[in-house]
């Protein structure tokens, strides 16, 4: 070989060598990333039974076991607790325990709340200052109040569905505007459901009411809209009148404005709300012969599952009550031996 093809091939073992040197320094690959191991779960057909590796929120176990976020309540009211260390077990159930809402230490309670009108400053009774209506809002969802929708609470007391433990309605009657401007803004950054009753002679009929156009787009956005009668007139037969024009003015009264729900919203009303909350035996037969489901009052007290269908109670919010008075309409349950 000559001492150039010597040379070359001195030089290529030396980059061979200096590449295997190089290979066997270099540090092993690092090992592959474990695999968490998945928590230890027993079930039936009731319940599941998890112990999570890690710490967890009712939310997030809801949203993994109930396949639902919005159900982490039934894992707070069951367990009493909104987290969890990991390694502890966890009891989550996997469908409703008690429809009625009824235990041997007494029952559960729904309160219902009335709301009319909002302003920036209160004025009188019935309009509220957005101010003091965004405190109570905000008071509800700091205290782990929980508003519903009315077809929830419906099913309710036909002992259908179970509710959370501080489960609460909201109500606006009337129809006015102000609803839009002051009370969807919080209630949409708070995630809270209500029910708007409205008569229909108020309806577009100012600029203080909402039209149908606005209701609308508040059903759409997931509001209740609801009746209210057509005039907002006392139902109860007044002195003097007959039983013939008593039935003519109920079927204008209770009939008319569901079909005028029907030809605006595409819908017809169940429930009615009794202007002034006044009711008597003679309306009581026309609402149920009109075709609704439900009616309310404003006796203010909260109601059972096994409250008469036509005489749901609500408790009315006023402008002068301070915060304290307005935990007052929040009672959830009525303790009573029931053993």
């Amino acid at each position: 070989m000559s001492g150039r093809g010597l040379g070359l091939a001195i030089l290529l073992g030396g980059v061979v060598l200096t590449a295997g040197a190089c290979a066997t320094s270099a540090p092993p690959p690092p090992p592959p990333a474990a695999t968490p191991k998945p928590p230890a779960m027993r079930q039936s057909d009731d319940f599941l039974v998890v112990i999570p590796n890690t710490p967890e929120t009712s939310a997030s176990l809801a949203a993994q076991y109930l396949g639902d976020q919005s159900k982490a309540w039934m894992i707070e009211d069951y367990t009493g607790a909104a987290a969890f260390p990991g390694g502890q077990a966890v009891v989550i159930p996997k469908r409703p325990w008690n429809l009625t809402g009824v235990t041997a230490t007494g029952y559960r309670l729904v309160p219902i709340l009335v709301y009319h009108n909002l302003d920036r400053a209160a004025k009188g009774k019935l309009v509220q200052s957005a101010a003091s209506f965004e405190q109570q809002m905000r008071y509800l969802k700091n205290e782990g109040y929980r508003p519903i929708t009315m077809g929830e609470f419906l099913e309710f007391t036909r002992m259908g569905r179970q509710l959370p433990k501080k489960a609460v309605v909201l109500t606006f009657d009337d129809g006015y505007k102000s609803f839009k401007l002051f009370a969807y803004p919080v209630l949409k950054e708070l995630g809270f459901s209500a029910t708007l009753f409205v008569y229909t002679d108020y309806v577009g009929a100012g600029r203080n009411a909402l039209s149908w156009q606005e209701l609308k787009d508040l059903q759409a956005e997931g509001f209740d809209v609801q009746a209210h009668s057509k005039t907002h007139s006392d139902l109860r037969r007044a002195p003097g009148e007959t039983s013939a024009q008593f039935e003519r003015r109920m079927q204008a009264e209770l009939a008319l404005p569901r079909d005028m729900f029907k030809r605006q919203l595409g819908q017809t009303p169940e429930t009615l709300a009794y202007p002034y909350g006044w009711w008597d035996t003679d309306v009581l037969k026309q609402v149920k012969a009109s075709g609704y489901m439900a009616a309310f009052t404003v006796r203010r007290q909260a109601n059972p599952s096994f409250v008469s269908p036509l005489t749901i109670h609500r408790s009315q919010i006023y402008a002068d009550m301070t915060l304290e008075d307005f935990a007052k309409n929040l009672t959830v349950f009525q303790e009573e031996d029931l053993r």
